[in-house]
């Protein structure tokens, strides 16, 4: 869809996706995918450049394994390196950052994965194209306003010229500071992490070997590190910066503050980085937006929550996001679901993203000491214990289940059925029905994938209604349950 001629009349779209990192990214291939008519806009002139968010969680690949992209993630990423402390009697240790996870029933991706976010971003803007969208560089957002009918955006190009686009929804995806959310009127509710701003950077130098993740962790101002990105020749720098201290103020990102800081609390030299690719620097902060929705337009990824750095959980926290809402204005936008399934947003991806928050902040403050200490909470980081039991669309009519029954809310393991993979069964854009032990009952609907099973070990005899993003939405024994769940998530 070509939006770049201005005309006197509104330009018009279904969905408008402002931002277009990982969250904005994600949820344009998820649109895609679903036959939607989506704009996504990015202020920039190219994709972000830098490695900031650099580690896919174990959900996070299933996402991508489901949006067609694992393949190109898994040959461009590499695991996690174990640390090397360096300290200043030259006493080296070697040691695990993240504790190491066991290979799990139902989890095809059970380690957490290493890839700079400018290649998550190229892949996923590779698989936007592919589906038939694209990115509008250069355009932002200017304004909006909005009806009971649609989503009006005046965005403006790097020329100053200005266009309007009308939309049924609009989504920001721009970042922590979002336009679509001061435009919307939303506060973010949070606090500062820490007194001191960090110091970020991608730089290329040698001296240093990549098979591990260099720690100064009693360097003076605080622990250095410099972690090898994989399937490049780049390192990833990050180290605090305590204003109070040096008294300079703003952090200095110039390339020869990155070299001066290196060469100051590590053993290289300031002429061993050949390169600064690119810098940055924050104030660790944890802050959640007070809503994700207002009206037609919705929050998603740091739009709508800040994390620390800590853990991994920021980006992949946004493309969950990105997953959740995409399949919901699907549902509403082409199988005739009633606008209030969009109400579900927000009921589930708030309570998980404040939570997440509180687990990032929990890691950050752990992190703080001399020497970090090892995450051990893999169930948690990787995301995949994250559910919605209480969501209005998870509904258990079942009772007197074993504890470790599968339930309604709950991620939806991999396992086998029949000789081939359940997430080969659920990869596409749609609902998928198990009737397990029983046969399936007689419905059409447009975007419902049925199938029928002998009772495998996951499941219980009885219906099961898989939603679109992998999640238990219905599981019951009484087919009559099915018309009013289908109904809830569209059928015509």
């Amino acid at each position: 869809m070509d939006f770049s001629d201005a005309r006197n009349e509104d330009e018009t779209c279904e969905v408008l996706v402002v931002g277009a990192g990982a969250t904005g990214l994600t949820l344009g291939c998820d649109l895609a995918r679903r036959g939607v008519r989506a704009l996504v806009i990015e202020r920039s002139d190219a994709l972000f450049p830098g490695s900031r968010g650099r580690g896919v969680q174990p959900r996070t690949q299933e996402v991508f394994d489901d949006l067609g992209v694992i393949d190109a993630v898994r040959a461009a990423g590499g695991p996690l390196p174990r640390v090397l402390s360096r300290l200043p009697d030259a006493t080296r240790k070697v040691w695990d950052l993240v504790a190491p996870a066991p290979a799990r029933a139902g989890v095809p991706y059970p380690v957490g994965w290493m890839l700079p976010q400018w290649r998550t971003q190229e892949i996923l803007h590779a698989r936007l194209r592919e589906l038939g969208g694209e990115v509008e560089f250069g355009t932002a957002l200017f304004s909006l306003t909005q009806d009971q009918c649609s989503v009006r955006a005046v965005l403006t190009r790097a020329d100053g010229s200005t266009r309007t686009v009308r939309a049924d929804y609009l989504v920001g995806a721009d970042g922590g500071r979002s336009t679509v959310r001061a435009a919307l009127g939303v506060t973010m509710t949070g606090k500062t992490l820490d007194r001191r701003s960090s110091l970020v950077a991608d730089v290329r130098l040698t001296g240093l070997d990549r098979g591990n993740w260099h720690m100064w962790t009693r360097a003076p101002g605080d622990t250095l590190s410099l972690c090898p990105l994989p399937g490049t020749d780049h390192f990833a720098l990050s180290v605090p910066i305590d204003e109070g201290r040096t008294g300079e103020g703003p952090v200095d990102t110039s390339p020869q503050a990155v070299r001066a800081v290196i060469a100051a609390r590590t053993s290289l030299p300031a002429e061993a980085v050949l390169e600064v690719l690119w810098t940055s620097d924050y104030r660790p902060r944890a802050a959640l937006a007070d809503r994700f929705r207002v009206g037609r337009a919705f929050l998603a990824g740091d739009a709508a929550h800040i994390h620390s750095p800590a853990g991994g959980q920021g980006l992949n926290t946004g493309v969950q996001d990105a997953y959740n809402l995409g399949w919901k204005l699907g549902r509403v936008l082409r199988h005739g679901a009633p606008p209030t399934l969009l109400d579900s947003y927000q009921a589930e991806r708030r309570p998980v993203a404040a939570d997440v928050l509180e687990l990032s902040s929990r890691l950050h403050h752990s992190y703080r000491g001399r020497r970090p200490a090892v995450v051990r909470r893999a169930a948690q980081t990787s995301q995949l214990e994250i559910g919605y039991p209480d969501s209005p669309l998870s509904v258990e009519t079942r009772h007197d289940l074993p504890e470790d029954a599968l339930r309604a809310g709950h991620r939806v393991p991999d396992t086998a059925l029949a000789g081939r993979r359940l997430f080969d069964l659920l990869r596409g854009p749609h609902a998928t029905l198990l009737a397990v032990g029983r046969p399936a009952p007689e419905v059409r609907a447009p975007g419902l994938l049925v199938r029928e099973f002998a009772q495998p070990a996951l499941f219980e005899p009885g219906l099961f209604l898989i939603r679109p993003d992998g999640y238990l939405g219905l599981a019951t024994r009484d087919p009559a349950q099915l018309p009013a769940y289908l109904a809830l998530i569209g059928r015509d």
